[in-house]
């Protein structure tokens, strides 16, 4: 996709100075981690990452991935409201993973038990690229939807006036006027907000669990800081705080510190290496309780790998959305393809494939929290070593998404300023909201545009990085 800023980056004085005003600028708005060697300390902290200009969207494509995103937040609700689609979607995956057979098991007992909750909330974030045609247009592809701990709505929210400022910097007003307004962490609490105030209790309190080491702790408080605005506390503790000192009482209403607890929002928990037997039993705990969990565990789910290329398998969207077949196509289209490695014959045809094309393919695990994919290589060597082993079922292959590459500079701490060739995702958040026993479901008005209402839900989306509008 052709940029604009070609002459711009062709200037090594210019750039240098323009990254010292970026950065500071970024500092100022709060486009910040916490370091490397202080993960849990905020008494320094660091800019987080960022292009020096804006990524370039043509309206089109993001208008298209503001519309199908309502189709994605009713998909993954039906999906988690599918206890049969689950079982046997993940029925291979869930022998052979164990992080995903963890997540079944306390399913499984949450179900036999009976679902306490009755308000119900989606937080996600569906990821794009821009694949690129035969005749040079893009196409939205969809890479994946992330159910749980879907972040940096926070920094996001903040990325907009950093290149606004760039632009006006070099007097470019005209463009920086075409950056779009951008606050995802505002949908978000809006979001938990609603479900809070759905459950009933004045005095719960939101739980949002985070891990110790968090250095991405500023992209979550721009979403607390959006809570006690409305009046709305926030606790943060770990699994290990949950273990230790909450509760269920009899009715299931979950207690932290003696504090009652509307909604548990993770942070956490999309790790294997984030789970201990502890925080296992932890987990089971906020499960089974009352509060509305962002996400519930059928949620989580829904949100795995397998399901995302289950869902791509001829009629299951159909059967998921009967009578929808506008939203049904909307979804199909953001679709790369996606392929079973499950033992038998579509699952070794899907592997000859791939050994055949490496670099049309990439082999994904049943993982969250990005670095996890193999490509090239790598995902012969591992394809070579699992073709005839059940550990295949783990994992899924994925038709490559070929973006076209622009030019642009990446702005690091530690690291020079200098042109590289990117590629970009474009992430747009969905917030909905789901209430009342099943099948009598109401509706909401969804509270700020691009939104509409949806059957019983209130959905908005809104995108997770700074773009132009084209």
């Amino acid at each position: 996709m052709a940029t604009s800023w070609g002459s711009l980056l062709q200037d090594e004085q210019l750039l240098e100075e323009l990254a010292r005003q970026a950065v500071d600028r970024a500092l100022a708005e709060g486009v910040l981690l916490r370091t490397t060697q202080e993960p849990s300390s905020s008494d320094v902290v660091s800019y987080a990452p960022f292009t020096l200009f804006p990524s370039l969207v043509p309206s089109a494509l993001l208008e298209q991935a503001y519309a199908v995103q309502m189709d994605f937040n009713l998909l993954v609700d039906a999906v988690s409201q599918n206890s049969a689609f689950l079982e046997q979607t993940l029925s291979s995956t869930i022998k052979m993973d164990n992080f995903t057979a963890h997540l079944f098991d306390i399913y499984k007992q949450v179900l036999g038990e009976g679902i306490a909750q009755t308000v119900f909330l989606g937080l996600n974030r569906s990821d794009y690229m821009f694949q690129r045609s035969a005749d040079g247009s893009p196409a939205l592809k969809q890479i994946e939807i992330n159910t749980i701990s879907a972040s940096f709505g926070g920094l996001a929210s903040r990325t907009p006036a950093v290149h606004q400022h760039v632009l006006n910097v070099l007097s470019k007003t005209k463009e920086a006027a075409k950056i779009l307004s951008n606050n995802p962490s505002k949908g978000l609490a809006l979001g938990i907000a609603k479900a809070w105030e759905l459950y009933g209790s004045a005095n719960a309190q939101v739980l949002l669990i985070a891990q110790e080491k968090e250095r991405n702790i500023f992209d979550q408080r721009a979403i607390e800081n959006e809570l006690l605005a409305k009046k709305i506390h926030v606790i943060r503790r770990r699994f290990e705080d949950v273990s230790e000192k909450g509760s269920l009482d009899q009715d299931r209403r979950l207690f932290m510190d003696g504090q009652e607890i509307a909604v548990v929002y993770f942070r956490d928990g999309y790790m294997p290496t984030q789970y201990s037997t502890q925080n296992w039993k932890a987990r089971l705990l906020l499960e089974r309780s009352c509060a509305v969990k962002c996400p519930d565990i059928a949620t989580q789910l829904a949100g795995t790998k397998k399901v995302q290329q289950e869902l791509s398998q001829a009629g299951v969207l159909e059967m998921l959305l009967p009578g929808q077949p506008e939203a049904v196509a909307r979804l199909r289209a953001t679709f790369a393809g996606l392929y079973s490695l499950d033992m038998g014959e579509e699952g070794d045809q899907a592997i000859t494939e791939a050994l055949a094309a490496p670099n049309r393919f990439v082999l994904k695990p049943q993982r969250e929290g990005g670095g996890n994919n193999l490509y090239g290589e790598e995902m012969v060597q591992a394809l070579e070593q699992l073709k005839d082993r059940e550990e295949r079922a783990s994992y899924i292959l994925m038709e490559k998404i070929e973006p076209e590459p622009f030019a642009n500079c990446l702005l690091r701490p530690g690291s020079p300023v200098r042109v590289v060739q990117c590629i970009s995702e474009l992430g747009i958040f969905g917030v909905y909201v789901r209430w009342g026993k099943r099948g009598s479901l109401k509706s909401v008005q969804a509270p700020f545009k691009p939104a509409s209402v949806l059957s019983n839900q209130e959905i908005n989306s809104d995108t997770s990085i700074s773009c132009v509008d084209l």
